[in-house]
C-alpha cells in the first residue's frame, strides 16, 4: 500500500474519533474537562457552596442555649407564683397550704431553680444575692425590694414584665398581682436584683443607689 495512501486512511479513521471526543467534552458539566492525551492539564480546585443545611442532632451554640435556659427558668419560677393566687397571707409562711408572707412567696417560686438558695427574709435577699439592674432593664423573674414603714427593705416581690409584680402584701390580703406605676410602690421601691444562675446576668446594666 503506497505510504500516501496510508496516510490518507489513517486521518479518514481518526478525525470522526476526534470529533467524537471534542463533542463529549463540550457536553460535560461546567468546570470539568477531559485533559489531553499528550499533556497534563492543571485543573483547579472545585469550591462547594458555604450554605450548608446543620444536622438535625448538631449542638445548639452556647449562647442559644443559655437564653433558651433561662427563658425556661423564668417561665417556672412565674408559673409556680401566679399559680397560687389568692393564697392569704400568713407571716413566717411559705407553702400553699399554709399561707405566704413576702419573702415565703418567693421561696416558693424559686425552689425548683438549680444554684439559687435565696435566705428566708427580703432584707438577706436584698444585701447579698444576686445583681442590681436598673429600672428600665427589668426582666420577669426578677425581684423587687421596697422599704415599707422603714428605711430598711422590708418587703419583696417578683416581676412579671409590664411595670407589674407579684407579691404577698400583708396581713388580711391574699397573693396578688400590682403596679409599680402606682405612686404607692413607686415611692417605696428601692431596687431590683436578678437572682437566677450567673450566665443569665451577661450585659447587664447596673443601677446605681
Amino acid at each position: 500500500m503506497p505510504p500516501l495512501f496510508k496516510t490518507w486512511l489513517t486521518l479518514c479513521l481518526l478525525l470522526p474519533l476526534a470529533a467524537h471526543a471534542t463533542n463529549r467534552e463540550q457536553r460535560l458539566p461546567n468546570g470539568f474537562t477531559t485533559p489531553s492525551a499528550s499533556a497534563k492539564v492543571a485543573r483547579a480546585p472545585i469550591h462547594y457552596g458555604t450554605l450548608r443545611a446543620r444536622p438535625a442532632n448538631a449542638a445548639k451554640s452556647p449562647s442559644l442555649a443559655t437564653a433558651s435556659n433561662a427563658a425556661k427558668q423564668s417561665s417556672s419560677v412565674l408559673s409556680r407564683a401566679v399559680n397560687v393566687l389568692g393564697t392569704p397571707y400568713r407571716w413566717g409562711g411559705s407553702s400553699p397550704s399554709k399561707g405566704f408572707d413576702c419573702s415565703g412567696l418567693v421561696k416558693y417560686a424559686f425552689n425548683d431553680v438549680a444554684h439559687v438558695n435565696l435566705p428566708r427574709t427580703s432584707s438577706a435577699m436584698a444585701q447579698g444575692h444576686g445583681v442590681k439592674v436598673a429600672r428600665g432593664d427589668l426582666k420577669p423573674g426578677d425581684l423587687l425590694f421596697f422599704n415599707i414603714k422603714s428605711r430598711r427593705v422590708n418587703h419583696v416581690a417578683i416581676y412579671l414584665g409590664n411595670d407589674r409584680f407579684i407579691h404577698a402584701p400583708r396581713r388580711g390580703k391574699n397573693v396578688s398581682i400590682d403596679s409599680l406605676k402606682k405612686p404607692y410602690w413607686n415611692k417605696h421601691y428601692v431596687v431590683a436584683k436578678r437572682v437566677l444562675p450567673k450566665e443569665q446576668n451577661t450585659g447587664l446594666r447596673v443601677a446605681n443607689r
